[in-house]
């Protein structure tokens, strides 16, 4: 057997074994990752800085244009990010670059284990927490950018410990694990901040929710606290890596952790670095364009707020006809996602991706029709066939939008722009 094809099926086993984790679900607390990092070594404890993402919208744009901008300054940078579109390693970059597969086997082994001698397993998200961290100080990352995964205060990532912390905003999203009001949820995702942190309240959620998460950081005791205001989306200047005017508040909210960094690192991220950082910032899946002829976007827009920001974005793209194929995760608001999205459409082509928190096509298509109900609205049994059939009822000079799930956003870029898939598709679990 080749070095190569012994590789692939280490990286098989570790995409069968993150699988096999799934069966914890989802448990939030900070004592498992904690034991772990520690058993370890605290790898953390070998950046120079560390930021800290969450909020309900925009953490994962705001993430990457953060890494962006300290790459640019020439840092050497680490970013984790969730969920990932087609592959496992698009979640761990360093230097811009997704680690290798040989990479991620490795910190595989190191965190089984530390699992192993302290006598516990770890849920998923655990598990890929605790690898990127590992990771990230081999690869001697200087500084580390983490998105957080779900809510905030008992998150994987907030177990890391993080001198920069930023909440982008809040909306309603996974109530049945973080509570059924804003105000329940703006204070489990304000949970990470901690005393003598520096701190970033964005304006990328609702905003009867920003004195909320003030309040919860001031109460936390952080050592300094900026807090994204109008004024200072408006001076964004410069071209952004991506699209849609929303970007403008996830831009303001990089921005300002950067601010924070610099006094975190006793290095300056000059105006140049931060004008180049966010041009050439790039996320596949946020108001990405991946065709023409029709031109075909793709974007996550995963709960109505989001759905919601890119309507109003792509009433900036004018097109003769625009057809909507949407995909929804059986845990989301199939009729708030719905309702904000169809405004535009000429028609609609609900589908299902392979994961197994998809919604069953005939549940969305339900959605759709109490939300639009002189709308056409076809079916496709996947993604590739509802991508097809979209195009063909667009014609050259329409429009193609792909949104409710980032999962199909992955598919799409499978389907369209040959992107590499993990032979197994492995995802978070449903709450």
């Amino acid at each position: 057997m080749s070095a190569a094809a012994g590789s692939d099926r280490d990286y098989e086993v570790l995409l069968a074994r993150l699988y096999a984790a799934r069966r914890f679900g989802m448990h939030l607390e900070l004592e498992r990752v904690t034991s772990c990092l520690a058993r370890l070594g605290r790898p953390q404890a070998r950046f120079a800085a560390i930021a800290q993402v969450g909020g309900t919208n925009g953490k994962g744009s705001t993430a990457a244009f953060t890494e962006s901008m300290l790459r640019a300054a020439g840092l050497r940078t680490a970013l984790f990010t969730s969920p990932h579109l087609s592959r496992l390693s698009e979640r761990f970059r360093v230097a811009g670059d997704e680690l290798a597969p040989e990479a991620l086997l490795e910190a595989d082994r190191a965190v089984t284990g530390a699992a192993a001698a302290a006598g516990f397993d770890l849920t998923f998200f655990e598990r890929l927490t605790a690898m990127a961290v590992w990771a990230f100080a081999e690869q001697a990352a200087e500084v580390a950018v983490l998105e957080v995964g779900l809510g905030g205060r008992l998150d994987a990532t907030t177990a890391v410990g993080a001198g920069v912390a930023a909440v982008t905003g809040v909306a309603l999203d996974h109530q049945e694990h973080l509570g059924s009001t804003l105000d329940a949820i703006a204070r489990e995702k304000a949970g990470i901040f901690r005393p003598g942190q520096r701190a970033v309240v964005g304006a990328a959620g609702e905003p009867e929710a920003v004195p909320l998460l003030i309040d919860e950081a001031r109460r936390a005791g952080v050592a300094a606290l900026t807090v994204v205001e109008a004024g200072a989306i408006a001076a964004v200047a410069g071209p952004l890596g991506l699209a849609g005017a929303h970007q403008r508040a996830n831009a303001a909210c990089a921005l300002a952790v950067a601010d924070h960094l610099e006094a975190a690192l006793g290095r300056a991220v000059d105006g140049d670095a931060r004008r180049r950082g966010l041009a050439a910032c790039r996320l596949p899946g946020r108001m990405e364009e991946v065709g023409s002829s029709p031109a075909v976007v793709i974007d996550g827009a995963h709960n109505p707020q989001a759905a919601r920001a890119l309507a109003a974005a792509l009433r900036e793209l004018p097109a003769a006809r625009r057809v909507l194929v949407l995909a929804v995760s059986r845990d989301k608001d199939a009729g708030g996602i719905s309702a904000a999205l169809v405004g535009g459409a000429a028609e609609v082509v609900v589908t299902a991706t392979g994961h197994d928190r998809a919604m069953p096509i005939e549940e969305l298509g339900a959605a759709v029709r109490a939300a639009a109900p002189d709308l056409p609205v076809h079916r496709a049994p996947d993604a590739a066939a509802a991508l097809a059939l979209a195009r063909d009822l667009a014609g050259p000079d329409g429009a193609v939008v792909a949104a409710g799930s980032l999962f199909l956003a992955g598919e799409a870029r499978v389907a369209l722009c040959g992107d590499r898939a993990d032979p197994r598709p492995v995802s978070d679990p449903l709450p």
